[in-house]
Order: C-alpha cells, then sequence, then structure tokens
C-alpha cells in the first residue's frame, strides 16, 4: 500500500488548517501550569545554549523563565477552556433590530507556522434574535481565540462559531486585517502586505447586508 507523505514545511507554508479547532492533544491539560512553565524553562535554556548564549549574563539568565510564563500565562493562554470568558446576555428589549458593528478590536495572536506575532484589527458583527451580548465580551472573545498559536482563517471562523452559539443566531460575521511577522519581518520581508480573512452566516451572506457591513467598517475589498 502506498503512503502519501506531507511535507509540513510545504504544509505550514501554505496555511493549510484542518478544521476550525486548533490542533490540541487530549492530555493537553494534564500537566498544571506550574509544571508547564518549570518544563518550557528547560526548553528555551535549551534553545538558547543551542545558540551559543551565554545564559550567566544578567541581561539573559531570567530569559528562559519570562519566555515560559508569557507562553503559559499571557500569549497562549487562551488554549485553556477555563480561561474562557463567559459571555452575559440581556434580553433585546428595546427591539433594536438593525445589525451592531464592533470595529477596530484589536488583534494580538501568533503563527503557529513559525510562532511570530500577527497584529491587526478584528470587525465583528450580529443582527439580533431577541438577544443582545455586552460590547466588552466580543473583544474579550476575540482575544480569548486570538492567544493560542494560530492561523487567522481559523481564527476568524472561531469567533463567528461562539458569537452564534453565545447569541443564538446565525447572523453574525467577523473580518480580520492583521500583519503576520513571519511575512514582515522575516522571508519575503514585505512590511507593507497583510492578511484580510472574512467569515458571514446568516443574513450575512446576502449582498447587501455584507455590504452594509463592510461599509460601517470602510473597508474597499469585495469578498
Amino acid at each position: 500500500m502506498t503512503k502519501n507523505v506531507v511535507n509540513n514545511d510545504e504544509l505550514g507554508e501554505n496555511h493549510i488548517a484542518t478544521s476550525a479547532q486548533n490542533p490540541v492533544r487530549n492530555d493537553a491539560f494534564d500537566l498544571t501550569d506550574e509544571q508547564k512553565i518549570e518544563a518550557i524553562k528547560k526548553d528555551v535554556e535549551s534553545i538558547l545554549n543551542t545558540l551559543g548564549m551565554d545564559l550567566t549574563d544578567d541581561s539573559l539568565k531570567g530569559t528562559p523563565n519570562r519566555v515560559a510564563k508569557m507562553f503559559v500565562k499571557e500569549i497562549f493562554g487562551g488554549l485553556n477552556p477555563n480561561k474562557k470568558p463567559s459571555s452575559s446576555t440581556f434580553k433585546n428589549n428595546y427591539k433594536y433590530g438593525e445589525m451592531l458593528v464592533e470595529k477596530n478590536i484589536t488583534v494580538y495572536s501568533t503563527c503557529e507556522h513559525h510562532l511570530l506575532p500577527i497584529v491587526g484589527r478584528a470587525h465583528v458583527a450580529y443582527i439580533s434574535n431577541g438577544t443582545v451580548v455586552g460590547l466588552s465580551k466580543m473583544n474579550r472573545i476575540v482575544d480569548y481565540f486570538a492567544k493560542r498559536p494560530q492561523v487567522q482563517e481559523r481564527l476568524t471562523m472561531q469567533i463567528v462559531q461562539e458569537l452564534q452559539r453565545v447569541l443564538n443566531t446565525e447572523d453574525v460575521a467577523c473580518v480580520i486585517d492583521a500583519k503576520h511577522l513571519c511575512v514582515n519581518s522575516r522571508g519575503i520581508r514585505d512590511i507593507e502586505s497583510s492578511t484580510i480573512t472574512s467569515e458571514f452566516g446568516g443574513k450575512f451572506k446576502n449582498d447587501t447586508t455584507k455590504r452594509e457591513f463592510l461599509d460601517y467598517i470602510k473597508l474597499e475589498t469585495s469578498f
């Protein structure tokens, strides 16, 4: 039987993702945060030693611990389901029936192919189906899913799917415009380019509603 072999470098460069869920193992949370920090600290020490860095230097000796804490507590904290923001919803008592748009939400994420930053803006909208959500919760949902090793396509889908679940409606949309430092600072080193991804659900698939949303966020790109 012939076995197909996939080149992992090629797969990463082509930004192919296998699903809308992050590829996390079943035993991902068997270790405590402190145990993970201690293990990652040793790994970072090994990397720096291999590169020939002097870890006795005052500037470097605390780096392994700082990086380990940053990975677990900060930039990859969104992997932990216990950190998922609670999304309080309210009845739409004022019967607001038009779309609500939260634009220019700051996105700080990390490319899972090179572990370099993704920095940009998310624009999110929904049309109430009788329920509304606190405005800050939309920002928190974006931040939660961004704090993982990510690809931008998956992040965009996760934001929409979570808001659809919270609001019990398909009428949710998200557009993300972001710079990837794996493109801007290495490889082709194109500092001007950015990546735009979109996900439109329910009424936002209608061209008129979609255009209204894009007009609100002043994005002159057709999808």
